[in-house]
């Protein structure tokens, strides 16, 4: 057996990005950023007006102005404004040559063609934006690894894109593994339980933006098992296979593998739960033997496969920061003590609330129903026996 860090180590050092590619801004949606992006122009491109009033120059404001023109949004050309006169502006419009200010229309006193200013707070350059003040030319406008939310999407086009370089998501197959499991919602026969580390497993991958997602399921026999993880393999970067990982009569996971052509980095890894986890690789895809305990699928998860997804999918972000489908990490104090015995890192499914965090109950990998209430996942090195209440311990936030 190998220590936790070791195990994200070693999955690390094999997690290769996934090669970028373009795609139209009107399908970016939901994606990440997978360049920085510059700004090909000075937006807006000259000075602007935010709003319907007249165009002056500020040190005017106290002098009767001669109102002498207009300036439309989308005007095609840009008079100049001689002393002592002002113009009718426009939201959007481009000030005229000389004005550097823009009064409210509901400020003004306008008789005979003469302008008056009755704004006696008014400040040089109100109501107008600046040349450059979205993006100047050449500027970064935003960063790789920014996911394009609608508001990213129309900040781009904003500034003139109509397609963009993204991060590719991998394809993820899920390979349910054992003869007793039964869909939810049909009759349980005798020795059957309801199969569920499908579901937890998709959900959570779509969180993180994952939506390529195939699924397969295999019969404990080694043969078909073989044939199922080929076929996989064959359509998906990543494979995550629940159960059969363990060494008993009917655990096929590791010989199939072997058939398949996948070489194994390791198998079992000093935890609890999850510790028959396996990870392996071929020339081009990571495979995942998951325990088909549904709190160590969930738990390995959180642990090993989301970290690796989000280096295949060029992701970069602080991680104590999260990001988009990820966990952050931090501090928190401990409310109750908790013992354990030294030699397993153990992750605690937990409640997180305003700085403190407290274990739950049903810590059994078998069991889900404290992790349906949890937020979080606590962190006890395996040398540790007594985590004591009042003390500060590595918590991971869920994904929400």
């Amino acid at each position: 057996m190998i220590s936790v860090k070791e195990a994200k180590s070693l999955i690390q050092e094999q997690v290769v990005s996934l090669p970028l590619h373009h795609v139209p801004l009107a399908i970016a949606a939901g994606a990440t950023l997978g360049a920085d992006i510059y700004a090909k122009t000075d937006i807006p491109a000259f000075e602007q007006s935010s709003m319907d009033g007249y165009a002056i120059r500020f040190d005017e404001r106290d002098l009767p102005l001669t109102i002498n023109g207009e300036m439309q949004a989308g005007a095609d050309h840009q008079f100049t404004l001689l002393p002592e006169q002002a113009a009718r502006i426009f939201t959007g419009a481009a000030l005229p040559h000389g004005a550097d200010t823009v009064v409210m229309q509901e400020k003004v006193e306008v008789k005979n063609g003469i302008l008056t200013v009755l704004d006696d707070q008014l400040s040089p350059g109100a109501s107008v934006r600046r040349k450059g003040a979205e993006a100047e030319a050449g500027a970064l406008a935003m960063q790789k690894g920014c996911k394009l939310t609608p508001a990213a999407i129309g900040f781009l086009a904003g500034i003139g894109y109509t397609d963009v370089e993204v991060c590719q998501t991998p394809a993820v197959a899920i390979i349910v593994t054992g003869k007793e499991l039964q869909r939810p919602g049909e009759e349980l026969a005798f020795g059957q339980v309801y199969e569920s580390n499908s579901y937890s497993l998709t959900a959570a991958l779509e969180l993180a933006q994952i939506t390529r997602i195939n699924f397969y399921s295999a019969d404990d026999q080694l043969d078909e098992l073989t044939a199922v993880l080929q076929e996989a393999l064959a359509a998906n970067d990543v494979v995550l296979l629940t159960g059969g990982v363990s060494v008993g009569d009917y655990d096929f996971v590791l010989r199939a593998a072997v058939q398949a052509g996948v070489t194994q980095v390791f198998h079992k890894v000093k935890q609890k739960p999850g510790k028959p986890l396996y990870f392996g690789k071929t020339e081009k895809q990571l495979v995942f033997g998951l325990p088909g305990n549904p709190s160590s699928v969930l738990s390995c998860f959180y642990q090993y496969v989301l970290p690796a997804l989000e280096k295949m999918t060029s992701y970069k972000s602080n991680i104590n920061d999260g990001g988009p489908g990820s966990m952050k990490i931090q501090e928190a104090i401990l409310t109750h003590d908790y013992t354990k015995g030294a030699g397993l890192t153990h992750f605690l499914k937990a409640h997180y609330n305003d700085g403190n965090v407290t274990p739950l109950s049903a810590q059994e990998s078998f069991r889900m129903s404290s992790f349906a209430q949890a937020n979080c996942m606590i962190e006890l090195a395996e040398e540790e026996t007594l985590a004591a209440a009042g003390t500060k311990v590595k918590i991971y936030i869920f994904p929400e």
